[in-house]
Order: C-alpha cells, then sequence, then structure tokens
C-alpha cells in the first residue's frame, strides 16, 4: 500500500527535489498481505481548488460519493477507496475557486483509455519479468564519446501499420523493428514520444499523460516487454521527452484547477501560439518534482536508456526567443534534471534538441555547464542539405557549408541528426532533395550518407532515410516498404548497412570524435573541383581512414592527395561501386604511397575519383 504524501514528502514536492514523486500521487491500487486488491488511493496536486472528487465506473460517475480531503494548505488532496479494480476508469471533478466544475486526467496515471476517450485508468506498474539485467549491467560500462552510437529515430505509428491501416501493437513492433533495426546496424532505437497525447498528429509532441505510455499501441506492460526485447537484441532505447510544453485540451494540464498550476501564470510567456501549446512553468518547484520524477519514472519502471529533450531552445530563451532573454528558471531546471537523472544512472543519455549556440551545453553542471550528454548539431545539418540540395554546378560557392562544421566541432559533444523535421511539411526526403537526374540523385544520396557517417559526430537518421525512400515522411501512412522490391533502393540501402558496418568496424571513425586529435583535413579548399579530402584518426596514430569526397559528376584519374605513412593502403568502401548503383570507377587493390610530397604531408596516393562519390580508404602497413 502507498501511503499518502506525508510532511516530508510534501516539503520536498514543494521544494522541487521530490524525484520520485509517482509514489506518492496519483491513483495506487491496494492490497493485502495475500495480493488480493482491496482498493486505491488516489492523490492530487490541485492548489487553487475549492472541492476535488474522485468520479469513475466505480461510482457512476457521481463525485458526491467519494469526495477529496484536503491535506495540506498547499493543495494536496487525498482519498482511499475500496472495491475498485485495474483498468477502472476515473478521473478528477474539479471545483474551481469561482465553483466551476472540471472533469480533469490524473496528472500522475499510469495508464489512460484510448482516444478519442480520455479517461484515467488505475493500473498496477509491478509484476513485469524483466531479461535485460546483463544489458543493464553492460550499459553503467559504457565509455559513450569513445564509442559508435547511431540512432534509428521511429514514429510508432508509421514505421508500418496493419492491412486495415490500423497500428501495430508494442508487441508486434518488437517482431517487426528490432529485427530489422538490429539487420541495419544501428546501436539504439529513439521513438518519438510515447506519452498519452489526445492527437494523433501531433506525433505525442502535444501530451496530457506523462507518465502513461500511450495506449494506442498497448499497454504499458506491454511497452515494457518491447524495451526489454530491444535490450535482450543489444539495442537501446531513448525517448523523445517534451518538458516544454503540453497542449491545452480540457482534460488534460491546462488550467488544472481552473488557474494557472503546471504553466506559467504570466500571459505573455504562457502560451506557444504557433503550436496552440502552453508551457510548463520549470521555475515552479512543484513542476520541477513533477518533470524530473518523470524521466526517474521511465528509468525506473520502463529501463529506458536516454532522453532526447524537445525544442531546447524553448527552454534556454523565453518562447525560444534569445532577444527576449534566458529563462533562468528553465536553465535552473536542466541542470536539476541532468544531475538528478545522473544519480540513478551515471550512463542515461541526455540529448539536447538544441539550435541555439548558448554555451556549454554538454559541459556538466559541475563546470558551468547544462549537463547534457550530447546536442545535436541543427547547424551542421542545415548547411550540409543546403549544400547537398544545389546543383553541383554551382557548389563550388557553398564550398565552406562541408567545412564550416569543423571549426566548432568540438564545443560541444555533438550528434549529427538527419530527423523527422528534415523530412516533413513540404521539406522532401532526403533523396527527394537532391538534385540531377534519377541515377544523379542515388549518387548524391550516397555521398551525403557516407559524409555523415565520416564527419565527426555521433549519428541519427530517421526511418526511411537509410533505404532513399522518394516521398517525404507521411504520419498517418507507413513507410514505402515497396521501395526494397526496386533495385535501386536496394541498392542504396545496402550502401547504407555497409557504410554503417565500416563506421562500427574502424574506431577512427568514432573513438576520438570529440577530440582535435581525431581529424585532420588533407584538402579543405578545392573548391573549383568540389573535393573534400580529411583523415580520421583513433587513438592510435596508424588506425585511421582517409576519407575523399566528389561532390561534382565529373571523373578524376591520377588525382593525388597526401598520406601521413608511407606504404600500402586499401580503399575499404566507395559509393561509386556498380552493387551500390555506381559506375563500378573505384580503386581495387593495394595502394602504394609516392615519395611526393602534398598536402603538407611527404608521400601521397594517387587514386581514381569516380564521379559524385565517396571513398573510404585505410592504412595497411
Amino acid at each position: 500500500m502507498v501511503n499518502m504524501p506525508l510532511d516530508f514528502d510534501r516539503y520536498l514536492f514543494h521544494s522541487g527535489k521530490m524525484k520520485e514523486a509517482y509514489q506518492h500521487f496519483g491513483a495506487h491500487l491496494n492490497y493485502d498481505q495475500d495480493g488480493h486488491n482491496i482498493g486505491a488511493s488516489f492523490s492530487v496536486w490541485a492548489p487553487h481548488a475549492r472541492k476535488v472528487n474522485v468520479i469513475g465506473d466505480f461510482n457512476g460517475w457521481n463525485g458526491q460519493i467519494h469526495q477529496m480531503k484536503k491535506i495540506s494548505d498547499e493543495g494536496i488532496w487525498y482519498i482511499e477507496i475500496k472495491g475498485v479494480s485495474e483498468y477502472d476508469n476515473y478521473k478528477y471533478e474539479i471545483f474551481t475557486a469561482q465553483n466551476k466544475r472540471l472533469e480533469k486526467s490524473d496528472p500522475f496515471a499510469f495508464h489512460a483509455e484510448t482516444r478519442p476517450n480520455t479517461a484515467s485508468k488505475l493500473y498496477n506498474l509491478d509484476g513485469y519479468d524483466w531479461h535485460d539485467q546483463d544489458w543493464l549491467r553492460q550499459r553503467e560500462t559504457i565509455n559513450y564519446p569513445n564509442r559508435e552510437l547511431l540512432i534509428y529515430e521511429v514514429h510508432f505509428g508509421s514505421f508500418k501499420k496493419k492491412d486495415d491501416g490500423n497500428y501495430y501493437s508494442y508487441g508486434e513492433m518488437a517482431d517487426e523493428l528490432i529485427p530489422y533495426v538490429k539487420d541495419q546496424g544501428y546501436t539504439h532505437i529513439e521513438i518519438l514520444p510515447l506519452i498519452e497525447h489526445p492527437f494523433d498528429g501531433s506525433w505525442g509532441y502535444q501530451g496530457t499523460g506523462y507518465y502513461a505510455a500511450t495506449s494506442r499501441y498497448g499497454t504499458p506492460k506491454d511497452l515494457m516487454y518491447f524495451i526489454d526485447r530491444c535490450h535482450q537484441n543489444g539495442l537501446g532505447v531513448i525517448l523523445d521527452w517534451v518538458p516544454g510544453h503540453y497542449c491545452k485540451d480540457p482534460h488534460g494540464l491546462y488550467l488544472f484547477d481552473g488557474e494557472p498550476t503546471f504553466e506559467y501564470p504570466f500571459d505573455d510567456v504562457r502560451e506557444n501560439k504557433v503550436w496552440g501549446t502552453v508551457n510548463f512553468d520549470l521555475g515552479r518547484n512543484e513542476v520541477r518534482s513533477f518533470l524530473i520524477s518523470n524521466a526517474v519514472f521511465w528509468i525506473n519502471y520502463f529501463h529506458v536508456d536516454g532522453f532526447r529533450i524537445d525544442a531546447v531552445s524553448n527552454l534556454i530563451y523565453w518562447l525560444g526567443n534569445e532577444s527576449k532573454g534566458t529563462n533562468e528558471g528553465a536553465i535552473t531546471f536542466i541542470k536539476m534534471l541532468n544531475e538528478s537523472v545522473k544519480e540513478y544512472s551515471s550512463n542515461i543519455l541526455m540529448i539536447a534538441e538544441d539550435s541555439t549556440a548558448y554555451p556549454n551545453v554538454t559541459k556538466p553542471t559541475s563546470q558551468g555547464g547544462l549537463g547534457f550528454n550530447y546536442k545535436w548539431n541543427m547547424g551542421w545539418m542545415n548547411d550540409v542539405l543546403d549544400y547537398f540540395t544545389e546543383d553541383p554546378l554551382y557548389r563550388k560557392y557553398k564550398h565552406h557549408n562541408l567545412t564550416f562544421g569543423m571549426s566548432y566541432a568540438y564545443n560541444e559533444q555533438f550528434i549529427l541528426p538527419f530527423s523527422h523535421d528534415e523530412v516533413v511539411h513540404g521539406k522532401g526526403s532526403l533523396i527527394g532533395k537532391m538534385p540531377g537526374d534519377y541515377w544523379q540523385k542515388f549518387a548524391n544520396y550516397r555521398v551525403l550518407m557516407g559524409f555523415l557517417m565520416s564527419h565527426p559526430g555521433k549519428k541519427l537518421i530517421f526511418m526511411g532515410g537509410e533505404f532513399a525512400q522518394m516521398h517525404e515522411w507521411k504520419d498517418h501512412d507507413q513507410l514505402d516498404w515497396n521501395l526494397f522490391d526496386y533495385p535501386t533502393h536496394n541498392s542504396a540501402n545496402r550502401f547504407v548497412k555497409d557504410i554503417i558496418g565500416v563506421y562500427r568496424s574502424h574506431k577512427a571513425l568514432y573513438e576520438l570524435d570529440h577530440s582535435h586529435n581525431g581529424f585532420r583535413w588533407i584538402d579543405a579548399n578545392n573548391n573549383e573541383q568540389s573535393i573534400y579530402s580529411f583523415i580520421r584518426f583513433g587513438k592510435n596514430d596508424q588506425d585511421l581512414v582517409i576519407i575523399v569526397m566528389n561532390c561534382t559528376p565529373l571523373v578524376y584519374q591520377d588525382y593525388k592527395i597526401g598520406v601521413p605513412h608511407s606504404g600500402v593502403y586499401s580503399e575499404i568502401i566507395n559509393s561509386d561501386k556498380s552493387i551500390y548503383g555506381g559506375s563500378d570507377q573505384y580503386n581495387g587493390g593495394d595502394l602504394l604511397t609516392i615519395n611526393e610530397g602534398i598536402h603538407g604531408f611527404d608521400q601521397c596516393l594517387s587514386l581514381t575519383i569516380a564521379p559524385l562519390s565517396i571513398s573510404y580508404i585505410t592504412f595497411k602497413n
């Protein structure tokens, strides 16, 4: 039996220091010594309410039967009810100070009705039999900065759909998604928000139930099963998480007790007009306890491996507008969040989706930073996609787009994202952005993916990008799996799988992602030919991969590049091979150095440079 929040619990909650508020708030089923359900206890924070009742299936939705008791001056209400059972629907009936009647879902509910219904459900989260102990043990030993990190971003509802258009369940997706992602070579799955949300088209970013895994795909224990299966197959799970804002649907958190409770009391910063959402008051201690406890909740009950924090720019600056100034309350919250999560596991990934230039996002809070592990490199993504959409004839005028990223590559610990945001709202798919005829589009696409895998920083690809889906993402439909019937898409996916294999098997491509010692330009200035060449190094100086990239459709023979060691080199992958859909102009066999100085080196290699191609070369001996 879970006790009502006692004095010390209430102190922690109201001081912003409660990290497991879900143990004391919400609805908890009670059991006798023999394990029989004997009822439930309910606790809710509604500081401005005049009266709060519990309504549900068990009392004919008549609030007069179960009236809650106010147990603190700060507005915590509590009741124990006998004769209620798991899966019973319920809400809070709240009477405001003006005596207006509201029906609200439970902010701490563990389960919810499937939309369009909006009631909370009683649910027992205990009792799932986990089989991921080996994964959790080894997770604590991972040194992520020196390890490969390759994330497959997924929208659960549109990865695949059944023939009748219905969603796959969490359990069914375990059979569909996990083998595919594992075969492709990714290390982690990142899932767009799975908190309960009323509107499919919000993709989960406008939530109502932060503690309830959306019932669209099954029960909370079904989601536990999915994550468990991921871990048993060596895949980490990152949840997209939204601590910034929530939807205004009347059954949710919005004006919870008739007045601003979870949101800011100030009219000028309360709402995001474009999104139709309201912002959490991140300076309010109770809101901090609610959200920090929520992150801990997903770690403890669902064994998640990390969070991608949405719209961090809207947290750092008021309404995401730098001219409005920094939101110091939100910045304090971010630091508290990251510190709290690390107390539960030092290797939970905290990833900021941040488009600002705010400094030290990925530095520890002890060193004055915000405490994230990683930050999405939005500037790199924008520059690279802007370059690749350009006709090759004019790319020489944007040559710096691909070199500029190295000027700040080590300011933060970056993830390079080709995310869902880049393939919606008329932006086109990755391959749809590529210029030229059909052959050139695919050739450009292969260069783009090869550049992603070779550039310093961890990687993220949104679903469909790995097989060159032609249409932009359609959230109401499944991916275009029929494209695997076409040789060009099969070949494109083969290249992506192979380049992932190269990335994961060569430490030089990830071991020093966040160190100046891991990268050196060979030639960054050949804008006339739009050819780039650079070296990625591992900790061992002879552990290196040379990348040569040609961003025009011209062919070059006997093209010389400087190299750091004399001896024998080998081309390990070339995007122009016919098996990938190319013209088969590659460098076969051993490549011997020539004793001729160039690019600041004493020796060089003579290469065939294929059209619109990227080549990876390693040092043999």
